[in-house]
């Protein structure tokens, strides 16, 4: 009786201090910041992340998990063919081979006016000396992104970059212009082609709201590709049918311009912007093909920033009207966002800067999820505390997130006394088989008894959730040692079924706990074999 008592007691307490998602350092060297992250869909214990760091050394770093996030790998990405300066972007193909794309140049002497691609074969740990690709004279090549051809057709592993080329980077002259420009690769990112103009209309030099940038491409379910981008027009659209050979004619507008300019401020950032950021669900579910793009303006005023987001389900001939993803109040700043599709589920995950509540310049870390094809969304706080920027600190101009079969890895860039670090959350949402059985709404929280009981295999564990809650079910040891999460997610009121097995344990008694809202309660379980 002692034990089962003391067990009990190790499992409560673990349950009252788990505040919601387990938040990990990644790196805090060096002042790391501008981050990008990316799950490997044939492996998802593997996560390679990259940021900036040693900037002024023009250094990147890279790092490496192997467990899902749990432990990192460190180091710096250096290479001969080309100094690393900035913008770092992380892709995976269908071999599970990363690339790693940025900001580049020739001399190390500051400016970048290529892009370097350096790849890895081994899920992160070491990288080649790279490719580059863009040079153009002395015109400034920046803010890459890329994307892999996964759909196993005629493009199957092509590897395409877009990006803005500036006559010259910051320059008020009126006859100084950016454009959106695109390559690709067609042999694993060995080498790339000329680079070719994708936007019919340029923007002003000044790297500013005038200025067209943040082109975001992604993959089609026939092997399109699709990439947005923001600018003195607002977002515009373009697409290719054929591996990026041929394009629009003329850029699509899908949103006017931005209010208060993709260039917005915030109390105590150095810097921010609105971004877009373009995906497309390659999943088998119901929204198969559906194409969107995410973005945060100041439409509602300098004081009220917002995330938003638009679709098309018709490969980007026609768009919906513009939802909101951020659900608290009006009059709060929600910023810097990014999005993914978990392409195994077809769910909408983003990830942003909250202050919904703090006040003054303290910051928290939300995600938004969606399962409906972004008809409505639920918003989880993933930061464990706030913290403060002052204004002198670089965050960076994005941050990331990837998901993968519920498996979901966001990384940002937190302020710590001065300098920043970089940070990710253990978040696996409903990893095994849960059920929602029927729509009656139970009258209180409960945890069943799970049935058989003892049992030999797998065994059926309910409980009941009379209000929407933020949930997490567990199953430990007799002595206490944490055996599976169970469920890890917010889910909407109703009576939930989990078919539960695991063949690699041994006979003996286990216990099940459940925490939602302010309820939690264990109950305990036999297995023999």
């Amino acid at each position: 009786m002692k034990t089962i008592l003391f067990v009990l007691f190790l499992l409560f307490a673990s349950v009252n201090s788990f505040a919601q998602y387990q938040n990990l350092i990644i790196y805090g060297s060096y002042s790391p910041n501008e981050t990008s992250i990316m799950i490997n869909p044939k492996n998802t214990n593997i996560v390679v992340a990259g940021a900036n760091a040693l900037y002024s050394n023009s250094w990147s770093s890279y790092h490496y998990s192997t467990n899902g996030g749990l432990t990192w790998g460190n180091g710096f990405l250096i290479s001969s063919v080309a100094f690393p300066s900035g913008d770092p972007v992380i892709i995976v193909d269908t071999l599970g081979h990363f690339y790693y794309i940025q900001n580049s140049n020739g001399s190390g002497s500051g400016g970048y006016d290529r892009h370097l691609v350096c790849k890895s074969t081994n899920s992160g740990m070491n990288w080649s000396q790279g490719v580059t690709y863009g040079k153009n004279g002395t015109k400034l090549q920046d803010k890459p992104w890329g994307c892999v051809d996964l759909t196993h057709g005629p493009y199957g592993n092509y590897v395409y970059s877009t990006w803005t080329e500036f006559d010259v980077y910051m320059s008020s002259n009126p006859l100084d212009s950016t454009r959106i420009l695109f390559t690709r690769s067609t042999d694993g990112g060995f080498s790339f082609s000329a680079p070719k103009r994708i936007s019919r209309f340029g923007g002003k030099a000044t790297d500013g709201s005038e200025t067209v940038e943040g082109a975001v491409p992604c993959i089609g379910t026939g092997g399109q590709i699709y990439v947005s981008w923001a600018g003195p027009r607002g977002i515009c659209f373009n697409k290719s049918s054929d591996g990026g050979i041929t394009w629009m004619g003329t850029e699509t507008d899908v949103v006017p311009p931005y209010l208060n300019g993709w260039a917005y401020n915030i109390p105590g950032f150095f810097r921010c912007n609105g971004l877009p950021i373009t995906c497309c669900d390659l999943s088998n579910g119901p929204y198969r093909g559906t194409i969107y793009i995410n973005w945060s303006d100041q439409r509602n005023g300098t004081t009220d920033t917002d995330v938003w987001l638009i679709k098309s389900t018709n490969g980007g001939q026609t768009w919906s009207s513009i939802k909101r993803v951020n659900n608290d109040p009006p009059g709060k700043h929600n910023f810097l966002c990014w999005m993914c599709v978990d392409q195994a589920t077809g769910h909408l995950y983003f990830v942003f800067y909250d202050r919904r509540n703090t006040t003054g310049n303290a910051n928290e870390v939300y995600i938004a999820r969606s399962t409906n094809s972004g008809e409505t969304f639920t918003n989880h706080k993933i930061s464990e505390s706030p913290f403060i920027t002052t204004g002198y600190e670089f965050m960076g101009d994005y941050n990331g997130i990837s998901a993968h079969n519920g498996r979901v890895r966001p990384i940002w860039t937190r302020s710590s006394g001065g300098s920043t670090l970089i940070y990710t959350a253990i978040i696996d949402s409903i990893i095994i088989g849960i059920n929602k059985t029927g729509e009656q709404v139970p009258g209180e929280y409960s945890l069943l008894q799970n049935y058989p009981n003892p049992f030999n295999g797998s065994t059926v564990i309910k409980f009941d959730i009379p209000v929407n809650s933020e949930v997490r079910a567990d199953i430990y040891s007799l002595t206490g040692s944490h055996i599976e999460t169970l469920v890890n997610d917010y889910l909407t009121a109703g009576v939930y079924k989990i078919n539960w097995s695991n063949n690699n344990l041994s006979s003996g008694i286990y216990f099940y706990t459940i925490t939602a809202g302010k309820f939690k309660d264990a109950k305990k379980m036999i297995l023999i074999k």
